[in-house]
């Protein structure tokens, strides 16, 4: 819980700010939306949901906090640019842009077809470079923050996860060089990669042929909630941190992953052979 002085300190901070959450219709993206605007910012939620993005936007506005949405499938390029220019002509600029949107998968990459790969990038990487390419004139002329949900698949592969895994790779090698192509603008650019978390990702993620895997491997109940995660990114937003890393676990990761790496490998192959119905034996 945040103290009284605590909440008034980021209601400070984020008054009024320009907030765009993709993925915004559900778990860590829901969260994040709804903590932005309790903080006083003006939030733009995005994700492919209409009806839900409707329903969150209705509950926030009803506490006399500032939300709006439109319905965006972020690996069009095209809904991502409609996306930017509807928030700039409603709020008249963004000061945050995060990236949350993303799907999974669970399949050994010997059997899964090629297509779940492109549609991970599509979304996850080509999703992030989209929003990113059509926000970032108004990011640099705020000296705003641009963020990027992450995971620990970005810091090390994780079996039976290829797509996920490459596509986070591929954001974290992003963001990491706009943030040194902007040394000299004041531009804030962190990655934020959670523990597993109680969400609707694994339920949907999909499997070798493409279809949704339709339940959870993991006891969602037990993971850490996307609350939690939420009032992790404007913390982190005011110390201008580059990269948060919320479990001892991803900690450790990526600090062994550069001195034991094979180790680690034996760690994950062995967790994740674990679940439920795992492609990894």
């Amino acid at each position: 819980m945040l103290s009284r002085t605590n909440f008034n300190m980021m209601n400070k901070l984020f008054k009024d700010k320009v907030i765009i959450v993709t993925g915004a219709s559900s778990g860590i993206g829901e969260a994040i939306a709804r903590e932005f605007a309790a903080n006083g910012s003006k939030v733009m939620l995005a994700a492919r949901s209409e009806e839900k993005l409707s329903m969150i936007v209705d509950q926030i506005n009803e506490k006399k906090q500032e939300a709006s949405f439109i319905k965006t499938d972020v690996s069009l390029e095209q809904d991502c640019r409609k996306l930017v220019e509807k928030t700039v002509e409603k709020y008249g600029t963004v000061n945050i842009l995060v990236n949350n949107a993303g799907i999974s998968m669970r399949a050994l990459f010997k059997d899964v077809d090629l297509k779940v790969l492109h549609t991970l990038m599509n979304t996850n990487f080509w999703g992030t470079v989209y929003c990113t390419k059509y926000a970032l004139p108004y990011l640099i002329a705020n000296k705003g923050s641009l963020i990027g949900v992450s995971s620990v698949a970005g810091f090390h592969g994780l079996p039976g996860r290829t797509g996920y895994s490459a596509s986070k790779f591929a954001i974290h090698g992003f963001l990491e060089t706009i943030r040194i192509e902007n040394l000299k603008n004041g531009l804030h650019v962190m990655i934020i990669a959670p523990g597993f978390t109680a969400s609707e990702i694994r339920v949907h993620a999909l499997t070798a042929t493409g279809a949704e895997q339709g339940t959870s491997p993991r006891k969602e109940k037990r993971l850490m909630t996307p609350q939690y995660v939420a009032k992790c990114v404007p913390k982190g937003i005011v110390k201008r941190k580059r990269n948060m890393i919320l479990t001892w676990e991803g900690r450790f990761t990526a600090l062994f992953q550069r001195i034991i790496p094979t180790v680690v490998d034996w760690s994950y192959y062995t967790a994740m052979s674990r679940e439920p119905d795992s492609p990894v034996k």
